[in-house]
C-alpha cells in the first residue's frame, strides 16, 4: 500500500460465534492481508477494561510489538491510555451501537463526537496498513453501527462480509463459558442474533456492490471456495488462497480478542458439518432460538415452514 492508496478494509458483520475468527485467520495467511481481530475492543482491552488483554501473539496488547505502536495513534497529547480508552468507549456507546446502524447509514458524520470517532478509526486503519504493509485489513469486530461508519471515512475503501450461523448452533456455542468468554442464555443470544443480522442487512443494502452474504455452514462445507469468493469481493487474486482442500497452516497473529481458538497455530482442518446442537442443545433452548430468530432463520434456510425444531 502506498500513502496515496485507499486503505481497503473488510468488515465482517453478523452476531458472535459465527466463525469470523477462523475465517479471518485463514485470510491472515495471505501476504498483504492483515487480520486485526475485533478492533472495536482494542482500547477497552488494552486499558484493562475488557475481558482479555492478550494479543493473538500471546503478549499483552500494551506490550505487543505491533499494537504498542498503534495504541498511541489518535490519542491526544498528555492523555493516558486509560483516559483515552474511556473516551473511545463513551463514543462507541453513544454513537455506534447496533441500534445506531440505521442512523449512521442515514446521517453519517452527524455530530462532533461521531466525527472524532470516525477520524480516530481512519488514522488507526491507516497506521495498521502502513505498519503491517497490508493491502487489506480484515476487521472481525461484528459491530454493525461502527462498520456502517467505516463507509464515511476518507481514504478508506470498505467491503462487507455478512457472516451468519444457525441461531441454534450459536445458542449451543454460548451455553458454556470458554476461557475469557462468558456464557449466555439461548433467548439472549438469539435476540442479539436477530438484531445484529437485521443491522448487517441494512449495511449490505446500502453498498451491495461491496457486500456479500455467507452462511457459516456453507463456509465449512467448502472453505476453499468460500475464501475464493471473499477474495474476489475484495478485488484480490483467488490464486492467493492459502487453503489446501479443507486444511490450512496457521501462524501466530495479532488479533484483538475473538474466539480463544485464535491462539491456535499449525495445520488446521475445517470440519465439514456443524450439527452438534441437535444432540446437545436442550429442547427448551431450541424452541427459544427458533421462535426468536423468525423470520430471518426462514430466510437463511435454517428452518422449513412447519418444521421449526429442525
Amino acid at each position: 500500500m502506498t500513502s496515496a492508496s485507499p486503505v481497503k478494509v473488510l468488515c465482517v458483520t453478523g452476531w458472535c460465534r459465527n466463525g469470523s475468527t477462523i475465517l479471518g485467520n485463514i485470510l491472515n495467511e495471505i501476504p498483504g492481508v492483515f487480520h486485526v481481530g475485533e478492533l472495536h475492543f482494542l482500547w477497552k482491552n488494552a486499558s484493562g477494561r475488557g475481558v482479555n488483554e492478550l494479543c493473538g501473539c500471546g503478549h499483552k496488547l500494551v506490550d505487543c510489538e505491533f499494537w504498542s505502536t498503534i495504541l498511541p495513534v489518535g490519542r491526544p497529547a498528555g492523555l493516558t491510555l486509560e483516559a483515552h480508552a474511556d473516551s473511545v468507549i463513551r463514543a462507541q456507546l453513544a454513537q455506534v451501537r447496533t441500534r445506531h446502524t440505521w442512523q449512521v447509514l442515514g446521517r453519517g458524520l452527524r455530530n462532533e463526537q461521531i466525527r472524532a470517532h470516525g477520524e480516530l478509526l481512519r488514522q488507526v486503519y491507516r497506521a495498521i496498513a502502513e505498519r503491517s504493509e497490508a493491502d487489506l485489513i480484515v476487521d472481525t469486530s461484528k459491530m454493525p453501527g461502527e462498520a456502517a461508519l467505516v463507509s464515511y471515512l476518507d481514504g478508506v475503501e470498505p467491503y462487507y462480509l455478512h457472516l451468519v450461523r444457525d441461531p441454534r448452533a450459536v445458542a449451543q456455542s454460548w451455553s458454556k463459558p470458554k476461557d475469557y468468554v462468558y456464557a449466555m442464555s439461548a433467548g439472549k443470544s438469539t435476540a442479539y442474533w436477530t438484531g445484529f443480522n437485521l443491522a448487517s442487512h441494512a449495511i449490505s443494502r446500502r453498498v451491495p456492490q461491496r457486500s456479500m452474504f455467507l452462511r457459516y455452514e456453507d463456509f465449512i462445507a467448502d472453505p476453499a471456495s468460500s475464501i475464493d469468493t471473499v477474495l474476489r469481493l475484495c478485488r484480490l487474486d483467488p490464486a492467493l488462497n492459502p487453503m489446501t482442500d479443507r486444511s490450512v497452516e496457521l501462524h501466530a497473529n495479532h488479533t484483538v480478542t475473538g474466539n480463544p481458538d485464535r491462539f491456535n497455530t499449525g495445520v488446521t482442518t475445517i470440519r465439514p458439518t456443524d450439527d452438534s446442537w441437535r444432540r446437545t442443545l436442550p429442547d427448551s433452548a431450541k424452541v427459544a432460538a427458533t421462535a426468536l430468530s423468525l423470520p430471518l432463520s426462514l430466510r437463511y434456510g435454517y428452518l422449513h415452514r412447519g418444521h421449526g425444531r429442525g
